[in-house]
């Protein structure tokens, strides 16, 4: 009897993860979560609307993971990498394959639920590079035994989250009409992300990445990958229903010049992903949120390499047509 209960309450653990997950691709699809569509709104636009929006997922996700620590059910979570050059290059790496798919990991997965076919190619070149990655010598990747602040001071943390979640909540509260409008503002989708995030951590156990399970799978280790492959699916099946609920699903043959963009971008994303180690999925949903630094510096070299490629890209035709003018 006990174990027929213990199979129950895992199946419906495994359930509440499988929608939270789910929830999860929907709102990166409806808020265009993007890091490339980031760093190209501060080009472009000159705002940072949705980075602040990525940073306040890191924010959601920090205070839960405070909360579920001071409640014991956090699970455990995995320890720091050393701040090296390798995390610089990982990361410019990874903005370099980004922008040549035109999408970072989570992109992909919003540009897939719009119909955007040619991005299932990024997840397949992903997991190629998670295949490659021993052509290239490379020292591993060195952890480090230390308690993450958040851990550490749980309770002041908690606080401050209490104090933000309260100043981004009651607003909304205030005036219902709008957030139908405002739901899927790029900080509310992330934010969205963030809670869903949480919530399969606590039921699914372990953290939980979708790029994490391409690298796993790719290099034959079988831990939970069942499991996890299934949340996969959902993230993806949760990102088309976004798509379609919103009007965006218009699906379109794929031209093989952008297949073929996708694949090599996801092949760079995996080789910067395994030097950092971390893809920007796990950056800003697990080292971000614990504040270890050598996460904070691969995403910001992420985006300063995003960024370069933009200006040089655009600083090119330029050249080119002084060159020509006689």
């Amino acid at each position: 009897m006990s174990a027929q209960v213990n199979l129950m309450l895992t199946s419906l653990a495994f359930l509440g993860a499988f929608l939270a997950v789910g929830f999860m691709g929907y709102a990166i699809q409806r808020g265009g979560t993007c890091t490339v569509a980031a760093v190209d709104e501060i080009v472009t636009r000159h705002r940072a609307t949705r980075l602040a929006g990525m940073v306040e997922a890191s924010l959601w996700v920090a205070g839960g993971i405070a909360l579920l620590h001071g409640l014991g059910r956090l699970p455990i979570m995995p320890m720091p990498y050393a701040v090296t050059s390798y995390t610089i290059l990982g990361g410019a790496l990874l903005g370099l394959g980004a922008w040549v798919s035109g999408a970072c990991v989570f992109g992909a997965i919003a540009r897939f639920g719009s119909g955007e076919w040619a991005y299932v190619a990024t997840p397949l070149g992903y997991f190629a590079g998670c295949t490659t990655i021993g052509l290239f010598a490379m020292p591993a990747a060195m952890r480090l035994h230390t308690v993450s602040p958040v851990l550490r001071f749980p309770l002041a943390v908690a606080l401050l989250f209490a104090a933000f979640a309260l100043w981004r909540v009651l607003p909304a509260l205030r005036r219902p009409r709008t957030i139908a409008a405002r739901v899927w503002a790029p900080h509310a989708a992330t934010s969205v992300i963030g809670v869903t995030f949480l919530v399969a951590l606590l039921l699914a156990g372990g953290t939980w990445a979708y790029t994490d399970v391409l690298a796993d799978l790719a290099r034959g280790m079988p831990r939970g990958v069942g499991t996890r492959s299934l949340l996969l699916l959902a993230l993806f099946g949760g990102a088309l229903a976004g798509g379609w609920t919103a009007g965006r699903l218009k699906p379109a043959r794929p031209r093989a010049s952008h297949v073929l963009r996708c694949f090599a971008g996801g092949v760079l994303m995996a080789w910067g992903s395994l030097l950092i180690p971390g893809a920007n999925d796990g950056l800003i949903l697990i080292g971000m949120p614990m504040l270890w630094p050598y996460a904070w510096l691969a995403f910001a070299s992420m985006c300063v390499a995003i960024a370069g490629a933009m200006l040089a890209r655009r600083a090119l035709p330029q050249v080119t047509l002084r060159r020509s003018t006689p």
